[in-house]
């Protein structure tokens, strides 16, 4: 662990200019990019994701394009490859019903990924935003096994094209970041400005705990669900229509 530490504080040391880069191990290289917060995290506060389904029709994709174009990620075309938002359908077999929508890190208010991970690399913000510190990953994977949406990946090859913004590295664990980055600059996530560029506006963005919000307002008015509700984890992404 110690290891760890002394990577980390040269790291933090780094960010003190715009951009820094930090290798870690063979092949393990994080890339940085300092900026001003556009407000303290504060718990008055939880993000979260409000997906209209009978919004989303099968076959688009905008929305995972937007985040592989945002957070650099490649198209997915093995099992293997890092995937932060994928879409998936369910279907009705006796009915034929079926409904296409996207899934991701569902930022739970009790997020088990946290609870497993073995050096507090997993963790939530006091906003309801649940990250990885690349920088004390290990790569051990308990908390992909340990989340029931299937929202996160390991980086199994070296990335040689970063985005500052989304720092990236072998053997590290990473899944979606509500572009936190944008988040804390007041802007919102890729793909949901993406969803709205397209026409769909099938995804919402905000405040769940504003009941001034569009967000919460919906919740409020219209039937939602959680993927999973039964586990108690309290998903800050709902869904409308399934």
């Amino acid at each position: 662990m110690s290891g760890c530490n002394d990577s980390r504080r040269r790291f933090m040391a780094a960010v003190g200019g715009a951009f820094a880069t930090l290798t870690l191990a063979p092949g393990v290289i994080l890339m940085a990019q300092a900026y001003t917060p556009g407000g303290a995290v504060s718990g008055a506060r939880r993000w979260g994701l409000l997906i209209d389904t009978s919004k989303c029709p099968d076959g688009c994709d905008e929305c995972v394009t937007a985040c592989n174009t945002e957070n650099g990620l490649k198209t997915a075309t093995r099992p293997t490859d890092a995937q932060w938002i994928r879409k998936v359908e369910i279907k009705d077999p006796k009915t034929g019903w079926s409904r296409s929508f996207p899934v991701m890190c569902q930022h739970c208010e009790h997020p088990p990924c946290v609870d497993v991970c073995p050096t507090g690399a997993s963790f939530k913000r006091a906003d309801g935003i649940v990250l990885v510190d690349r920088h004390i990953c290990i790569g051990c994977r308990y908390c992909m096994m340990a989340c029931p949406y299937k929202a996160r990946s390991l980086v199994h090859e070296p990335i040689t094209d970063q985005k500052p913004h989304a720092p990236r590295g072998k053997g590290c664990v990473e899944s979606c970041t509500l572009c936190v980055h944008r988040v804390d600059k007041g802007g919102t996530p890729a793909c949901v400005e993406a969803c709205a560029a397209s026409g769909k506006n099938a995804m919402l963005f905000g405040d769940l705990n504003d009941p001034n919000s569009e967000i919460a307002r919906r919740v409020k008015e219209f039937p939602t669900r959680q993927i999973r509700a039964d586990l108690g984890l309290n998903t800050g992404v709902r869904y409308q229509g399934i």
